[in-house]
């Protein structure tokens, strides 16, 4: 376990070299920061630091910088979240407040991110299986063929065709609506493969077909292999960081372009708690100069999607931290009150 006072002088140094990008050096610890220790201190604290792996030399007769090992302590133990102010709480809830639907809430909430951040956003759309349904409509567009609209809670609209193995009228269209809507609204999507399948005996025996039709859209749209979808942006905000990168940040970008690698650094959505990971905490080799901070969005407490910020290492933990929740936090009230 660290001293009190080396892990003081470690959380000088994080904030240090993210502020100014240079190596910090221990005359230029004690000046900035009121330690109440001599130089001759920080010197040993500092070399204690190095030797247990914290920060490194990366030159000789250089100051020293933190590790992936010394930016995860600072996150752990030192960094408090950052909160945001009220003027920036009040751009934030305006800017997403205008959003017309989920496609325009997740593109203002990219653009958001990576403008407050400075970094790469990355938005996970709200996953169907997470969700529940709102409503589900359907409209008759010819004798033998109906539109079905599925919402969700979410506010997520799907829209398939459906074509009937007969004519179907009106009023049995209005029927399966009422009955379909009382037995789903609600409902978890994962609960209404149960609560439809003994729906078609409730119709008659010529409607049956049809009614079984409909209801398989409706299923296959709950089971789409495809539902995981992704937006990012801010994807040149990198190129500030040039120097922050080892050789070049050609494997960064192309880790950015590949979803399934995206998926994973954000996480599982059922966790809506915040995660931090740094460096070679990143599985993707590509992103091993990189850190990820991500926490989970949605409607009442529980997490339907995450959402998160790609930087380097070298990033305002406490400041990405706040961004990141504070968003995080408007669009699951944007998604409640849609």
């Amino acid at each position: 376990m660290l001293s009190e006072r080396r892990l003081q002088v470690l959380r000088a140094i994080v904030q240090d070299y993210v502020g100014t990008e240079e190596p910090v050096g221990s005359k230029a610890l004690t000046e900035r920061h009121n330690l109440g220790v001599s130089p001759a201190t920080v010197r040993n604290d500092m070399a204690a630091l190095e030797d247990e792996g914290f920060i490194a030399q990366p030159h000789t007769s250089a100051g020293r910088i933190p590790t992936d090992k010394g930016y995860r302590l600072f996150v752990d133990k030192l960094a408090g979240v950052k909160p945001m102010t009220p003027p920036e709480r009040r751009a934030i809830q305006n800017f997403l407040d205008g959003a017309v639907d989920l496609d325009d809430v997740v593109a203002r909430t990219v653009r958001l991110l990576a403008q407050l951040t400075r970094q790469v956003a990355v938005v996970q759309y709200p996953s169907l299986t997470r969700s529940t349904v709102r409503h589900v409509e359907l409209l008759s567009l010819a004798p033998a063929r109906v539109m079905l609209v599925l919402i969700t809670d979410t506010g997520r609209v799907e829209q398939r065709m459906v074509d009937c193995p007969a004519p179907f009228g009106e009023a049995s269209l209005a029927d399966l609506r009422a009955r379909l809507n009382s037995k789903v609204a609600g409902r978890r999507f994962t609960d209404v493969p149960r609560l439809v399948e003994d729906l078609p005996e409730a119709f008659d025996i010529e409607d049956r077909g049809t009614v079984s039709t409909v209801l398989s859209t409706l299923l296959e749209t709950l089971v789409e292999e495809n539902e995981e979808r992704l937006m990012i942006g801010g994807t040149a905000n990198l190129t500030r960081f040039g120097h922050d990168f080892p050789l070049t940040i050609r494997p960064v970008l192309e880790a950015l372009e590949e979803q399934v690698v995206l998926l994973k650094l954000l996480g599982e959505a059922g966790d809506s708690g915040m995660t931090v990971r740094i460096g070679h905490e990143n599985a993707y080799e590509g992103l091993n100069s990189t850190s990820v901070v991500s926490v989970g969005y949605g409607s009442g407490g529980e997490a339907v999607a995450k959402l998160g910020v790609v930087g380097p290492t070298r990033m305002d933990y406490p400041g990405t931290m706040g961004a990141v929740r504070a968003v995080a936090r408007y669009v699951g009230q944007i998604l409640a009150e849609s």
